[in-house]
C-alpha cells in the first residue's frame, strides 16, 4: 500500500515539475528549459511501460526496414534510456542533447557509447554525406522552431532517417514529415496512447 502511495506522489511530483520546467518549449528551441527540466533523474519518465513498450516497438521497426546498422545518431538521447534499446541493433552509438545534465548521465549509463552536449547542426563527428548509417530523432521534433530543417539535415548526415512523435502532434509535425520523398509510416500502440513513426532509406 505505501510502495503504491509513494509511487504516485512521485508521478505527481514528476508531472508537476515537468509542467513548471516545459513552460514555454515546444517549437522554441528552448534549451535552457529543457536543460532545467534534467535537473531530477528520468524528467520524462523513460523506464515506465509506456516508453519501454515504446522502444521496443522502435526497435522492431528498424530490424524490419533496415536489418542491424553500423552507425546510429541518436538526436535528443537524453539520459540514454532509448540509446540502450539502439545499442541492440548497431555497432556504435553517438547521442547528442542539449542538456549537459542529461549527457552526463547518459554516459555513465553507455559508457562505450560517444555523447556530446550539442545540437545536430553542431555535433562533433563530421558533416560528409551520409556520415552514419542511421539518424534517429524520437520524440523530439516538437521542441524544435524548424523541423523542415532537421529533417533535411537528418537526411544529408544519415543513409537511413527514422521519427517518431506523439500522435496529437501529427497536425504539426506530420506535415513536414510527409514532404520526405521515400517516406513509410506506421503506428505504435500501447494502451490508449499512439505515436506516429516514420523512416526512409536513401542507402
Amino acid at each position: 500500500m505505501f510502495a503504491g502511495t509513494a509511487r504516485l506522489l512521485k508521478k505527481a511530483q514528476r508531472r508537476l515539475w515537468m509542467k513548471y520546467a516545459l513552460r514555454g518549449v515546444g517549437g522554441s528551441d528552448n534549451h535552457s528549459r529543457l536543460d532545467l527540466a534534467y535537473s531530477v533523474e528520468d524528467p520524462w519518465n523513460m523506464d515506465s511501460s509506456l516508453e519501454q513498450a515504446r522502444f521496443e516497438a522502435t526497435n522492431r521497426v528498424i530490424e524490419q526496414a533496415f536489418g542491424r546498422i553500423g552507425s546510429v545518431l541518436e538526436i535528443g538521447c537524453g539520459e540514454g534510456h532509448q540509446t540502450e534499446y539502439l545499442a541492440r541493433l548497431s555497432e556504435e552509438q553517438y547521442g547528442i542533447d542539449v542538456s549537459t545534465q542529461a549527457i552526463e548521465r547518459a554516459s555513465v549509463r553507455l559508457p562505450g557509447a560517444r555523447f556530446a552536449s550539442t545540437d545536430l547542426f553542431n555535433q562533433p563527428w563530421g558533416h560528409e554525406h551520409h556520415r552514419f548509417d542511421l539518424v534517429t530523432a524520437c520524440e523530439v521534433l516538437y521542441y524544435l522552431s524548424d523541423p523542415p530543417a532537421t529533417l533535411e539535415r537528418m537526411r544529408h548526415l544519415g543513409k537511413r532517417g527514422l521519427v517518431t512523435f506523439f500522435a496529437p502532434a501529427s497536425g504539426r509535425i506530420g506535415p513536414h514529415l510527409e514532404k520526405m520523398p521515400g517516406l513509410h509510416k506506421d503506428w505504435i500502440h500501447h494502451g490508449a496512447t499512439s505515436w506516429l513513426v516514420g523512416w526512409w532509406n536513401d542507402d
